[in-house]
C-alpha cells in the first residue's frame, strides 16, 4: 500500500539536475493525494519502473479493452509483473480528443481532473504525440466510467490503431496576426466528416491531419501529419515602412541586416539607405523568419488561401519524410472550398487504403508507387507550381517541360474563362 514506498535509487537519479522530473510528480500523487487508491496506483507504478530500470526490460503488454461503440481510442496496458505490483497491474490510457486551437476554459480542466481522479490514476499527459489529451492509468472497469462520464459533459475519444488520429490546429485566427486561414473551421470540418474513421479502425496504418496557419508550422504538420494544411498567401507581402523606419531606429542597421536580411534564405529582403524595407516578393519562400522579427512592420499578403502537403511522417518503414506539395495553393473561404478539400482527403483515405501496404503510412505508398501515380489516382492535377525552380533539381527531367506547362496554363485560362 501507499504507506509501504517501494525502494527506488534508481529513479531517485531522475530527480537530481536542474529540470523537473516526472518521478517528483507521480511521487506527489503516492505521498500527499488524499485518495488510498490513487497514491497505491503510484507506488507499485513507480516500483515497476524501478524494476523495469534493474532489469532493463519493460513489463507492458498490451490486450484488448474498449467502450461500447468504439473500436479505438484506448491504450491497454497490462502488467506482466502485476503480482508484485498489484495495485497498477492494469494501467490503461484514454486518448481524449482536445477542443480545436486547444483552447480550453479552466472550468473544462478542473471537470476533466474531477472525473480523472474520481476514475482513473490522476496522471495526465497535455498532449500526446497525436495530439490527444493522454489519461494514463486506470483499471478495465474504470474505463467506461470514466468516459461515459466525460461524454456525458462533451469530450469524445480520439485515435488509437490503424485509424484517421485526432486532428490538430494551431491557435491561428484567435490570436496569430501570421495566420492565413480559419484553422479551428478546418480542423472541425475534416473531424467531422472523419468521425467514423478516428473511432473504427480499418486502414493500413494511421492518418492524421494538422493545420498550420503560416509557414511558422507550430503543428510540425509538415513533418508530422500525412495530410498537412499550411496557411500562405499569393500576393505581395505587406510592408509598413514607418514601423520598418520605427525598428531601425530602436535595433539599428546592423542588427537588422545581420538578422533579418542576411538570414533570409532566398536573399529577397534589402534595406534601403533611407531605412526603408524592398521585398523581392517573386524570391519569397514564405519562411515567415522576417516577419517574426519584425512583426509590426511585416505581414502576409491579401491573397490567403491553403498549401497541401501529403505525406509526412516520423522513421517507419523508411526513414522520416517531410509531406510533398500536391496543392501548391487553393482558396478556403466558401463553403465550397471546404467542400473541395474534404473531398481530397476522402479520395486521398480511400485511395491509400486500397493500395497501401499493412503498416504502411500514406509517404510510404507514395515513395513506393512515385508521386505521378498517387497523383492520377486521387485525381489531382499536376501543377507546374509543384516545381518552384527544377533546374536546381539534377533527377528532374526538362525535356517536354515548358510544353506541358503551356497545356496546363491554357486549360486553367478555359476554365477560367468558362467559369
Amino acid at each position: 500500500m501507499a504507506d509501504q514506498h517501494h525502494d527506488t535509487p534508481m529513479l531517485d537519479e531522475l530527480e537530481n539536475g536542474p529540470w523537473p522530473s516526472f518521478i517528483s510528480g507521480i511521487k506527489r500523487l503516492r505521498d500527499k493525494h488524499e485518495d488510498q487508491r490513487i497514491s497505491g496506483m503510484a507506488n507499485d507504478l513507480l516500483g515497476q519502473l524501478e524494476h523495469s530500470y534493474e532489469t532493463r526490460k519493460g513489463y507492458w503488454k498490451g490486450g484488448t479493452v474498449s467502450v461500447f461503440g468504439y473500436g479505438s481510442g484506448i491504450i491497454p496496458r497490462f502488467s506482466e509483473v502485476g503480482s508484485s505490483f498489484p495495485e497498477s497491474k492494469e494501467f490503461h490510457t484514454l486518448r481524449v480528443q482536445p477542443p480545436a486551437g486547444n483552447y480550453y476554459t479552466t472550468d473544462m480542466l478542473r471537470q476533466l481532473g474531477d472525473s480523472w481522479e474520481k476514475w482513473g490514476s490522476g496522471l495526465v499527459t497535455f498532449h500526446g504525440q497525436t495530439g490527444n489529451i493522454m489519461f494514463i492509468g486506470t483499471s478495465t472497469d474504470n474505463t467506461q466510467h470514466f468516459f461515459d462520464e466525460i461524454n456525458e459533459y462533451g469530450w469524445d475519444l480520439g485515435g488509437a490503431g490503424p485509424c484517421v488520429r485526432t486532428g490538430m490546429s494551431c491557435v491561428g485566427a484567435a490570436r496569430c496576426e501570421m495566420s492565413n486561414i480559419d484553422e479551428m473551421k478546418i480542423h472541425r470540418t475534416l473531424l467531422n466528416n472523419f468521425t467514423d474513421d478516428v473511432h473504427r479502425p480499418a486502414l493500413p496504418y494511421k492518418f492524421k491531419f494538422k493545420v498550420s496557419g503560416c509557414g511558422n508550422d507550430c503543428m510540425n504538420s509538415i513533418e508530422r501529419s500525412d495530410f498537412a494544411i499550411i496557411g500562405t498567401w499569393r500576393d505581395d507581402m505587406k510592408v509598413d515602412q514607418e514601423e520598418v523606419k520605427k525598428f531601425v531606429a530602436r535595433k539599428g542597421r546592423e542588427y537588422v541586416i545581420d538578422n533579418v536580411v542576411t538570414r533570409c534564405p532566398t536573399k529577397a529582403l534589402s534595406l534601403k539607405d533611407d531605412d526603408t524595407m524592398d521585398v523581392d516578393n517573386r524570391n519569397c519562400v514564405r519562411c515567415m523568419h522576417c516577419m517574426n522579427v519584425m512583426v509590426k512592420a511585416l505581414s502576409p499578403g491579401d491573397d490567403k488561401g491553403a498549401t497541401i502537403l501529403i505525406g509526412g511522417k516520423r522513421t517507419l518503414k523508411i526513414g522520416d519524410l517531410m509531406g510533398t506539395v500536391v496543392v501548391p495553393f487553393m482558396k478556403l473561404e466558401s463553403e465550397d472550398d471546404y467542400e473541395k478539400l474534404t473531398e481530397m482527403a476522402e479520395e486521398t483515405i480511400d485511395f491509400w487504403a486500397e493500395n497501401g501496404l499493412e503498416h504502411e503510412r500514406c509517404g510510404e505508398m507514395v515513395e513506393r508507387i512515385g508521386l505521378v501515380n498517387f497523383l492520377e489516382g486521387v485525381g489531382i492535377d499536376v501543377d507546374p507550381n509543384m516545381v518552384n525552380d527544377p533546374r536546381q533539381s539534377s533527377y528532374v527531367r526538362m525535356d517536354g517541360w515548358d510544353e506541358e506547362a503551356e497545356k496546363w496554363f491554357n486549360r486553367k485560362a478555359e476554365e477560367k474563362a468558362a467559369s
